[in-house]
C-alpha cells in the first residue's frame, strides 16, 4: 500500500512532474483518502470509471429534474478519483488510461445532451462537445509525439466544463433567465481554450 508521499510522487510523475501545491494538493489529499477507502472496499478504478459513465448517462436522462445535478456531480467525482485510486492500488495501466479517456468523451456527450434538454440550442451543445474533444485529442497527440510536459492549463479544463454545465442546469431548473447566455459564454471560453492548446502544441513542435 502506498504512503501519501509515494502517492504524491507517482501522481506527479504521471502528470509531467507537476508541482503538488494549492488546489492540487488539497484534491490529492482527498484522493488519497478515497483511494484507501476504495481499496478497503475492493473497488477497482475501472469500476469507478464505469460508475462515472453510468452517472453521466443518468444526468442526460434526468436533465429536467434535480436528480441531474446529483448525477452530474457524482459523475465528475468518479472521473476525478478513478485515476488516483489506480495509482493508490498500483493498478495504473495503458488500458485504464485509454478507457478513462474514451469514457470522458462519452460522458461529456451525455452532459451536453442534458444542456440541450435544459433549453440550450442543439448547435451550441454539439459545438461544445466537438471543440472539447478536439482539445483533448490535441493533447493526446502531443503525448504520442513525445511531448511529456503537462502543458498549458486552460480556463476550460474538465472540472470547469462541468461547472458551467452545473450552473446552466441550476438556472434551467429554477426557471431563471440566462441559460443560453451562460452557454454562449461557456462556448467562447471553450474556443479560447482550444486555441491555447493549439498554440502550445505549435510551440512544442517547432
Amino acid at each position: 500500500m502506498l504512503t501519501k508521499e509515494e502517492f504524491y510522487a507517482k501522481w506527479s510523475s504521471l502528470h509531467g512532474d507537476a508541482a503538488i501545491t494549492g488546489v492540487v494538493a488539497g484534491w490529492l489529499k482527498i484522493s488519497y483518502r478515497f483511494g484507501l477507502l476504495a481499496t478497503l472496499l475492493r473497488v477497482s478504478p475501472n469500476v469507478l470509471t464505469i460508475l462515472g459513465l453510468l452517472s453521466a448517462g443518468m444526468t442526460a436522462l434526468t436533465a429536467t429534474t434535480w436528480w441531474a445535478v446529483f448525477f452530474l456531480v457524482f459523475s465528475l467525482f468518479c472521473d476525478g478519483i478513478d485515476g488516483s485510486v489506480a495509482i493508490f492500488q498500483k493498478r495504473d495501466s495503458a488500458w485504464g488510461a485509454t478507457l478513462d479517456s474514451v469514457v470522458d468523451r462519452i460522458s461529456e456527450a451525455f452532459w451536453l445532451y442534458a444542456l440541450y434538454a435544459a433549453g440550450v440550442p442543439a448547435w451550441i451543445s454539439i459545438t461544445l462537445w466537438s471543440i472539447s474533444a478536439f482539445q483533448e485529442y490535441a493533447r493526446a497527440k502531443l503525448v504520442s509525439l513525445g511531448v511529456s510536459d503537462i502543458g498549458i492549463v486552460t480556463p476550460a479544463e474538465r472540472p470547469m466544463r462541468a461547472s458551467f454545465i452545473f450552473i446552466i442546469l441550476i438556472l434551467a431548473l429554477l426557471n431563471l433567465p440566462g441559460v443560453v447566455l451562460v452557454a454562449s459564454i461557456f462556448l467562447t471560453v471553450q474556443v479560447i481554450s482550444f486555441f491555447m492548446v493549439v498554440l502550445y502544441a505549435r510551440r512544442q513542435l517547432h
